[in-house]
């Protein structure tokens, strides 16, 4: 009979002790989040609560157990609270010990299933290549801005590499600097980061990186949608990206014009400079939300890192998509509306199969970097902005 009792008592301890532990985090978690959504800008709890109540379904390392007394472990909640965290403040893994009630090796085991969890779950959405539907909206409001064919912006970004191994630090290393790893990415006006080409050696440039870059692989293999726009009634077939003066004169990229000597000329290089901005301003709202790719990486293993870089771009994405509608500044449903004002469309119907032989590759990658196209459409774009934009 005392038996019993004492049973009786110990497992009403142990319900206490779990449902004050359980309000307890429920009170830091929403204490967290008020930081979080409000006072640094990360991310909204709602859009949160729907990636933690993915992780806790489908990846088991995020579902609650009972251990061997059958009291509950940690739940999915507390394990990508202190994963967000590592990665929106840039902190320690020891720093979450007492707020979480996680140990430091416990915080790294969830940071390192949490990236690889984002990348398993959302990787195929919110890092996605643009698809039809996608090309024309990127296209339309390029058209808006002034420039027909424009998908986006591409530039390179560096994260430091503090605990790089010795051994390669000097293939990681530029000039007198600290090791880095490079970043290539390719983004639009909303600040959604279509392209992201992560790990060569700080020692590239933006042109190295281009030549390891798959950013023009599809357009290669005959796999991308077909484009085709006009600019000062002549006609192109390949869509282009804004960049600055490091990259070549292919066809694919249009630079600004350095020391301009007309007016014309000057309109055109202030409205690409400020629009090619797009990517560099991609870069540091992505450092923002998170600190730890502003801070140098801790971590050892590039693999690791690699997975880290990925998962914040698509949570970025996912951020950019729950509020876009905020902040967009313009309207491309006009074009939806009235087909006959577009000037830029993507062919409807095309092979995503395409066979590719060695003659079709090699006619296709000189006409990704014909010199002539390049300057010929510069050229048209000067006048068509200074017709559409030179008289206001």
């Amino acid at each position: 009979m005392a038996s019993s009792s004492r049973d009786t008592f110990e497992e009403m301890i142990e319900e206490t002790f779990d449902s004050t532990l359980y309000e307890s985090m429920e009170q830091n978690f929403n204490e967290e989040f008020e930081n979080l959504s409000v006072n640094r800008r990360k991310m909204n709890k709602p859009l949160f609560m729907r990636i933690v109540t993915r992780l806790a379904n489908e990846v088991p390392f995020f579902q609650q157990k009972r251990d061997a007394t059958g009291r509950f472990g940690l739940s999915g909640l507390q394990k990508a609270t202190a994963a967000i965290r590592m990665m929106a403040y840039g902190c320690a893994a020891d720093a979450v010990d007492e707020y979480l009630r996680l140990g430091e090796s416990t915080a790294i085991s969830c940071l390192e299933n949490f990236v690889e969890g984002i990348i398993y779950l959302f990787g195929d959405e919110y890092l996605r290549k643009p698809i039809p539907q996608d090309l024309q909206r990127l296209l339309d409001l390029g058209e808006i801005r002034g420039f027909p064919g424009m998908i986006g912006s591409n530039d390179c970004m560096h994260w430091e590499w503090k605990n790089c191994p010795t051994a390669w630090k000097g293939q990681y290393t530029r000039g007198p600097g600290k090791p880095t790893i490079v970043l290539e990415a390719v983004a639009s006006q909303d600040l959604w980061i279509w392209h992201a080409f992560f790990g060569p050696p700080g020692t590239s440039n933006d042109i190295n990186v281009l030549d390891k870059s798959p950013v023009f692989d599809d357009i290669l293999q005959g796999r991308a949608p077909k484009v085709n726009f006009f600019v000062n009634g002549q006609e192109y077939r390949l869509a282009y990206y804004l960049t600055d003066g490091i990259y070549p004169n292919w066809s694919t990229f249009i630079q600004s014009i350095s020391l301009p000597q007309t007016p014309k000329a000057s309109l055109f290089a202030t409205l690409q400079e400020s629009v090619r901005k797009d990517v560099e301003r991609a870069f540091g709202v992505l450092q923002a939300r998170f600190s730890i790719v502003k801070n140098p990486a801790l971590i050892w293993d590039k693999e690791k890192i690699g997975k880290i870089m990925r998962a914040c771009i698509i949570l970025h994405n996912m951020i950019v998509e729950d509020e876009r509608d905020g902040y967009t500044q313009f309207d491309v449903l006009e074009f939806a509306q009235v087909e006959s004002n577009r000037s830029s469309h993507v062919e409807s119907m095309h092979s995503a199969n395409m066979p590719s032989n060695i003659g079709n590759l090699m006619a296709v990658r000189t006409r990704l970097r014909d010199r002539n196209i390049h300057e010929q459409l510069k050229n048209d774009l000067v006048e068509h902005i200074w017709r559409k934009f030179g008289t206001r």
